[in-house]
């Protein structure tokens, strides 16, 4: 087995093991043979000549879990009575739930959180309209709203199916950046609708995070939200990765020795992240970008598999007006960003760019080439993974700039907070830390919330977004 195993595929199998010496490592020589990778061990009751145990074990895929469970019943004496999957334990019932931060103990503390005393509360919020911060949970809220159109890299699952993840997105929301943020999965695809609907539930939140919203509908959908609202509307499949994404180049510039502005990159997929990433990058002062899609590079004046997302990609990205397949785009490249999906480019396609080759293949779980196929020919390579070092994640970026936006009550959201978010990202990790396996700090490194939520606070007030 040369998958790499994973605890999103853990199990938990309950075995009925006879009390005989060795039995134990019997069950532990299948599991090595079959690929698994042996967890935690717990007896859970001792019976006469029996012992039930929980064997933990991480797989590399479903059909792995099946096949370390059937190595494992093939043992004499061992009977599974249970395997679990652990990932769907996890969410099972969903993973978020709502808690009062004020207990109610008596009938004085029903008048003053509810009747009669919340009345004293609504006049007021009536009479000067920015007392709902004061006062409510708008302060600290994000709604997550999606309407399930591009779920991760699955593709269209549905408002049902994207849940999951909605809720996911929340606890991350809580856990690093002290937020409630509530998923709101849209049973329509209408864009008009989509809108109307976000602006009549807006005055709930102090701001909006679209998500898993399919392109070219999710440019639409924020460009009018952030006409329409007076609070942050932030698709995070474009300006989360594109941030993450700047950051780690910051970092790859640093280590280098090189000016960021002065490298050709070369983007794979034209989406909401491809798209994002390109055009932030322009902005940074970055002047050779060249964006692929299927239809190959995206360059002024072409006509096949346009649309007006791509045109704009067109007008402020490829200055030498490069043309043909992405191998032609790769030709002389110092950094590959893929965000396109499994497979793209090979190692031949890597031999053309130039030396201290820099790859960036993000698709996931199956990055754009085999990270073992790559780590030979490159000197920096991250991924969207965090079995690889150097995982590039949207968890860097959103929960500090939710919370510094939340924390002086932006009124929008801009280009200056991006950049100010990913440097804060980027200088996380100090001079002396800094190498090739190690370009963006940790998702679990506490000092990347307080640093962007600090930054994005500071230049929202300098830009006048409050």
């Amino acid at each position: 087995m040369t998958s790499v195993t994973s605890p999103s595929y853990s199990i938990t199998i309950r075995a009925h093991i006879e009390n005989r010496i060795g039995m134990f490592a019997k069950i532990a020589t299948a599991i090595a043979k079959a690929g698994g990778d042996l967890g935690a061990v717990d007896i859970i009751r001792v019976e006469k000549g029996k012992i039930i145990r929980d064997i933990t074990v991480n797989a590399a895929s479903e059909k792995h879990m099946k096949e370390i469970v059937e190595s494992i019943k093939k043992i004499k004496g061992v009977k599974v009575l249970s395997a679990e999957d652990r990932t769907f334990l996890v969410h099972k019932k969903g993973k978020i739930e709502v808690r009062n931060k004020i207990p109610v103990r008596n009938k004085d503390d029903l008048s003053m959180v509810y009747t009669p005393g919340v009345a004293r509360i609504c006049l007021d919020i009536h009479n000067r309209r920015e007392d709902i911060y004061r006062y409510t949970i708008k302060g600290n809220s994000v709604a997550i709203v999606t309407d399930g159109s591009r779920v991760l890299g699955l593709g269209d699952l549905g408002p049902e199916a994207a849940m999951p993840v909605m809720e996911g997105k929340a606890v991350i929301f809580k856990q690093f950046g002290g937020i409630d943020a509530f998923p709101l999965a849209l049973k329509t695809r209408d864009t008009e609708e989509i809108i109307l609907t976000v602006r009549n539930i807006s005055p709930a939140f102090g701001a909006i995070n679209l998500e898993d919203i399919s392109a070219p509908r999710c440019f639409e959908i924020e460009s009018r939200l952030r006409e329409e609202l007076d609070i942050p509307v932030f698709h995070d499949d474009q300006h989360g990765t594109a941030i993450a994404i700047s950051a780690a180049l910051i970092n790859v510039s640093r280590l280098l020795g090189r000016s960021m502005k002065e490298f050709k990159i070369v983007i794979v997929g034209a989406g909401a992240a491809g798209t994002a990433t390109a055009l932030m990058l322009s902005d940074y002062g970055v002047e050779d970008v060249i964006v692929c899609d299927r239809a190959g590079i995206i360059y002024e004046g072409r006509k096949r598999h346009m649309t007006s997302h791509k045109k704009v990609i067109a007008e402020k990205t490829n200055p030498r007006g490069v043309r043909g397949s992405i191998r032609g785009a790769m030709k002389g490249a110092n950094i590959f960003i893929g965000l396109a999906g499994p497979n793209i480019i090979t190692r031949d396609d890597l031999k053309v760019m130039a030396e201290d080759r820099v790859v960036f293949a993000l698709a996931n779980p199956v990055p754009e080439i085999p990270p073992e196929d790559a780590f030979p020919l490159v000197r920096i390579l991250a991924t969207g993974r965090s079995d690889y070092p150097n995982q590039i994640n949207n968890m860097l970026a959103f929960p500090g700039i939710f919370r510094g936006l939340l924390d002086v009550r932006a009124k929008g959201v801009n280009k200056e907070v991006y950049f100010a978010a990913a440097e804060a990202i980027a200088y996380t990790i100090s001079d002396d830390e800094l190498n090739e396996e190690y370009i963006v700090p940790s998702v679990f490194n506490k000092k990347v919330v307080n640093s962007v939520s600090q930054a994005v606070s500071k230049v929202a007030v300098e830009t006048g977004l409050t």
